[in-house]
């Protein structure tokens, strides 16, 4: 017997919300942050570069720490598709500006 998915949802500070960005998993934001929060969960890569990839890059912070996404940014950046080059981008302005190490 399947289950009912949750609706998305644009309310990102809500934790039952399921984040729009995920249109193809059933995840709340609680769910998404706890896993998010754990460097060593066995999906942390593929959410964190599934939220680069799809979230606006301004929510991608209410998420995914930018310590945590530069300390990983090459286990993430294959995974990025059509957004690495924004990522590459932008963390190299970051970088040149010593705004991130």
């Amino acid at each position: 017997m399947s289950r009912v998915q949750r609706r998305l949802g644009t309310d990102l500070q809500d934790p039952e919300t399921r984040p729009w960005f995920l249109w193809d998993e059933d995840l709340s934001v609680r769910e998404l942050r706890a896993i998010l929060a754990t460097e060593s969960h066995p999906r942390w890569i593929e959410l964190a570069a599934k939220v680069m990839r799809e979230a606006r890059d301004d929510q991608v912070w209410l998420f995914l720490p930018l310590s945590c996404a530069v300390a990983r940014y090459q286990d993430i950046a294959p995974r990025l598709g059509r957004r690495r080059a924004f990522w590459d981008y932008l963390l190299q302005a970051w970088r040149r500006r010593g705004l991130i190490p």
